[in-house]
């Protein structure tokens, strides 16, 4: 880097598609600052008669990227003095995508150094079947020798063990979801995400001493759950179920218990819902019975993830409420760009 190297200063479109609704903000991100939120908007994905639920979800992705464009981009504007941006950035959830994990070994007899040529090796093993698209393989975790490490490059060892979370999308939703956006703005650098691995990862770096837990992801239409062990993600289940049906209790413990059959449970279930939700959802879990799975009298913790908890993590410009998603998106990005410094040279 030069001695007047120039401060990276950037504009960042951020969406997250999930269930039952889709949300978008811009956020101004400076080096050596805190993220700032500047704009937030979520639309609620309704399904109208005798319609296919991608097709209302596609519909209601246009309305907030005319929303992002009319109301946002001026937004943006007045704090920052344009209204340009230099990426999108899109979480998807189910049931839109499907999230897989699996494990990738790389062994010599001689020591090798590890690099990004072996990843990329392996990464293009990942067979994908007609009709979908790879839309995101994110590395979540990298053991070299068998100890897990966090920073892997140009370090020696006989063996190596790579963790690869992918995420599949139907071809035909990604063009639709892609299309809008390319419609709108004046970029192509659309960067893609699984939301199970962007939750993973930012509540990883947060929670760094929750080595162990079941992340719980519910919204009123869908729930999913990822399970962490030993820091590494090690499984996702689509439970299906939103919390507005009366089965949910029950099907978020049958999901536990067939977890239970291949995995020992955490204590710690870590509950991602929507604010007002979270503490009549905590009760709900609390007075299931959940101890029973873990052959206990005593039940897991159930945590609630607020937006409190990276209010000093984030600048808030906006005046509109916390919304959790786009926060957890806001602080994967920063991790991202200091991740990017760091290794620059």
């Amino acid at each position: 880097m030069g001695l007047f190297r120039r401060k990276y200063a950037a504009s960042v479109v951020l969406v997250d598609i999930a269930s039952d609704s889709v949300a978008g903000a811009y956020v101004r991100y400076e080096e050596g600052e805190k993220p700032a939120l500047i704009y937030t908007r979520r639309v609620p994905i309704e399904v109208r008669e005798d319609e296919a639920h991608e097709r209302a979800m596609l519909r209601a992705l246009k309305i907030l990227g005319d929303i992002l464009i009319h109301e946002g981009a001026p937004a943006l504007a007045r704090v920052t003095g344009s209204g340009s941006i230099e990426n999108i950035f899109v979480a998807i959830d189910a049931p839109w995508q499907e999230t897989r994990v699996r494990t990738e070994r790389f062994e010599q007899k001689e020591p090798f150094v590890f690099n990004r040529n072996i990843v990329a090796e392996i990464l293009e093993k990942n067979a994908v079947e007609a009709g979908k698209l790879a839309t995101d393989e994110s590395i979540i975790g990298t053991m070299l020798n068998g100890y897990e490490t966090s920073d892997p490059y140009g370090k020696r060892a006989h063996r190596a063990t790579i963790v690869i979370l992918t995420s599949l999308i139907e071809e035909k939703i990604a063009r639709g979801i892609a299309s809008v956006f390319r419609s709108l703005y004046h970029t192509r650098r659309i960067a893609t995400i699984s939301s199970n691995s962007l939750r993973y990862q930012v509540l990883r770096a947060r929670f760094p001493h929750e080595h162990d837990a079941l992340v719980l992801d519910a919204t009123k239409s869908y729930t999913s759950s990822v399970l962490i062990r030993k820091g590494l993600f090690v499984a996702v289940s689509e439970i299906g179920a939103g919390t507005e049906e009366e089965s949910w209790v029950h099907a978020v413990k049958d999901e536990f218990a067939d977890i239970a059959k291949q995995y020992p449970l955490p204590r710690t279930i870590l509950l991602l819902s929507r604010e007002s939700d979270a503490s009549v959802l905590r009760e709900r879990l609390d007075s299931a019975n959940l101890g029973s799975l873990w052959l206990s009298d005593n039940p897991p913790a159930v945590v609630p993830v607020l937006t409190s908890q990276f209010s000093d993590s984030v600048r808030h410009v906006t005046t509109a409420a916390p919304d959790l998603s786009l926060l957890l998106m806001t602080l994967y990005w920063h991790q991202t760009l200091n991740k990017d410094e760091a290794s620059s040279p």
